[in-house]
């Protein structure tokens, strides 16, 4: 058994980071393991969870595992978790308790953890102590272990608990069995140096450490060989790219250029942290129209002494400075953010702050979340002071005003011609097909399924507050 350790998790060295090539191997015992057998796979939290759900569901077809639409169908079953706030333990939890009883029925179950959660002691701990009759844990370090987790199980008939504490390395040449056919993940760096007081990002997914230029750009030109027509660059802040080269000087700004350089229709990029947000980045953005006119600029807070708090490093006034930049010189770009409210010790004053940044903003949309408390991060014990009434009432009036703008932003496009990539038939009428413009506008368009995949030109005829109607310009 080896269980996680913050204590561990928490650990910088300045040890070498390891790019390992050979290091994905099935043992011949389970090659064939899942010979007749189904997988479901469910995943929450971010983007950077839903790549690695793509590389466990091609770990698993190559174990002869094919996937089930219902969980309830699946002969082994992974959950692969996010651990950034509480809303999402609880409904992995929950979860939980309805796969227990489908186990109940069917005896052969295989039942796994995966994700960020799992990097978390007292999860583990939680685990060990309420669900013993699970089967599997992994975390985030070694997802490449997974048929070497599985033959361990097989032998034992026992729950594994196999979980890595420590700062990691690049694993190259790892499958991905991708949901989409046009539009792709592409990591380009894993972990986080940052340690904000309320984040627990840095203690699941280790130091920052960045794939090499080479290995992206291939990913890139392999993707578009096979058709796709864009790919979004993930990181757990993507602006910190290179920084931890010892041997090269490449940031963020020269892989963007590179890879809209390979002629991919479509380059996105998340997240970004306002701190590492550089000129030359924005230059490269403005100078590129393949690199999209969307950036997602989490700024959590609108009072620097809030922003101090959490550890975020920048103030209100330089965010703003960041902002107008990027407004000024990328045009007609959409920008949206993340916010949180109720952090320990915000005052009405320093809320009126935050809503004070969002009016000068005017965001296109934003991510906004009541703060709750993470185990082993420092704003954990801190005292929250602010009642869970008002932590409500401040998330309610905060989306009142983000939503107001959002529906602006929205009206402007009204009448106007888009290119939208259409990337699916819309799951309310199969009439019409979904996808997003390059600002990140969610379109649904009257249109034949022979479209998809294609960008086509789309002009608005509606607009709502998170979407946008309309119909082919031909």
């Amino acid at each position: 058994m080896l269980k996680p350790s913050y204590k561990e998790a928490k650990k910088r060295t300045k040890d070498k980071i390891n790019v390992l090539r050979d290091e994905y191997v099935i043992p011949s015992s389970v090659k064939n393991l899942g010979m007749g057998k189904k997988y479901y796979i469910k995943t929450y939290g971010c983007q950077m969870n839903e790549h690695d759900s793509e590389v466990i569901a091609a770990i698993l077809e190559d174990m002869k595992y094919t996937k089930a639409d219902d969980y309830e169908d699946a002969n082994l079953i992974i959950l692969n978790t996010c651990a950034i706030r509480e809303n999402a333990h609880n409904k992995t939890f929950g979860m939980l308790g309805r796969i227990k009883h489908l186990k109940q029925t069917k005896r052969n179950l295989l039942v796994g953890l995966a994700g960020c959660m799992s990097q978390e002691e007292s999860v583990v701990d939680e685990i060990l102590s309420k669900y013993k009759w699970m089967d599997f844990v992994f975390g985030t370090h070694n997802i490449h272990k997974l048929p070497e987790i599985l033959e361990a199980h097989e032998n034992s008939k026992k729950l594994e608990v196999n979980v890595w504490s420590n700062e990691g390395n690049v694993i190259e040449g790892l499958p991905a069995k991708r949901d989409s056919n046009y539009k792709a993940w592409v990591n380009i760096m894993y972990g986080c140096d940052k340690f904000c007081t309320y984040c627990i990002v840095p203690y699941t997914r280790g130091k920052q450490r960045s794939r090499r230029p080479d290995d992206i750009i291939s990913e890139v030109r392999e993707l578009i060989n096979k058709g796709y027509k864009e790919v979004t660059l993930l990181g757990q802040n993507v602006n910190a790219y290179g920084k931890d080269f010892d041997d090269l000087d490449y940031k963020m700004e020269n892989l963007l250029e590179d890879v809209a350089k390979t002629g991919i229709e479509r380059v996105r990029f998340v997240t970004s942290h306002p701190w590492d947000f550089t000129d030359k980045m924005i230059d490269v953005i403005a100078k590129y129209d393949n690199i999209c006119n969307y950036i997602h600029l989490p700024v959590q807070s609108g009072s620097s002494r809030i922003l101090k708090l959490m550890g975020r490093r920048y103030t209100k006034e330089s965010y703003l400075e960041l902002y107008n930049k990027i407004r000024n010189k990328v045009k007609n770009c959409s920008i949206t953010t993340d916010i949180i409210v109720g952090f320990p010790g915000e005052t009405k004053e320093d809320f009126e702050e935050t809503l004070d940044l969002v009016k000068i903003c005017k965001f296109d949309s934003a991510f906004t979340f009541i703060y709750s408390p993470r185990v082993g991060t420092p704003a954990a014990m801190m005292k929250d002071d602010v009642t869970k009434e008002e932590k409500e009432k401040r998330l309610y009036e905060l989306n009142d005003v983000i939503n107001k703008y959002a529906l602006k932003h929205n009206e402007k496009y009204v009448g106007k011609t888009v290119l939208v990539l259409a990337e699916k038939v819309s799951e309310k009428d199969d009439s019409m097909l979904a996808g997003y413009t390059d600002t990140m506008k969610l379109v649904n368009v009257k249109a034949d399924e022979k479209y998809l995949g294609q960008i086509i030109k789309v002009k608005i005829t509606d607009a709502k507050t998170w979407s946008l109607d309309g119909e082919i310009d031909e």
